[in-house]
């Protein structure tokens, strides 16, 4: 796959809100990995108009980041803030 761990530890260096380098497991880190794959998906349909399972792909990803926001906007309000705009999504 596309996403090396290489290619990993520098999207957690590259934000500001992972504790560590091979911090996969906090919802920051979830969504910031979900955020590339979606760009990367996205660039791929962009492409390949008529690739209807890559589309379904990304909407289960678009989904599963939507909770991962939902559930930190519920349990941590700073932290969701700071990954909508350490990220620039907007919700």
């Amino acid at each position: 796959m596309y996403l090396t761990a290489e290619i990993k530890k520098d999207i957690f260096r590259k934000h500001s809100f992972a504790k560590k380098a091979e911090d996969t497991g906090s919802p920051e880190a979830q969504i910031a990995l979900f955020t590339h794959r979606i760009s990367h998906l996205t660039e791929h349909l962009k492409k390949n108009k008529k690739d209807y399972s890559t589309q379904q792909g990304l909407m289960r990803l678009v989904g599963k980041r939507k909770k991962l926001l939902n559930y930190l906007q519920k349990t941590d309000i700073d932290r969701y803030r700071a990954v909508l705009a350490d990220l620039d999504l907007r919700k």
